[in-house]
């Protein structure tokens, strides 16, 4: 059997969170949130983590519900991007 010439696709990481600004030209920093199990003590505890990702467009506003994924570095903080919209923010 014989290799295919195709080279494997490679795996990007990707994470769903919220926007929590869009003050910067062509950057937005996403809030991502995970439930995850306290090393000690076994009780489920919210830990979170904020990305610079990048936004050509500047299409996405604060609280927006984003997917980025990873990708080359960018500048020296950002090396994600944004690839979609999953929920627009709603105005109260």
């Amino acid at each position: 059997m014989s290799e295919t010439a195709n080279p494997a696709k490679k795996n990007t990481r990707t994470l769903v969170g919220r926007v929590v600004s869009d003050k910067r030209a062509k950057t937005v920093t996403v809030l991502v949130e995970r439930r995850a199990a306290h090393e000690l003590y076994g009780k489920i505890v919210a830990k979170s983590r904020k990305y610079h990702a990048h936004d050509e467009q500047g299409a996405y506003k604060l609280g927006d519900i984003v997917e980025i994924a990873e990708g080359r570095p960018i500048s020296k903080t950002k090396s994600w991007v944004v690839t979609r919209l999953v929920e627009k923010a709603t105005l109260v």
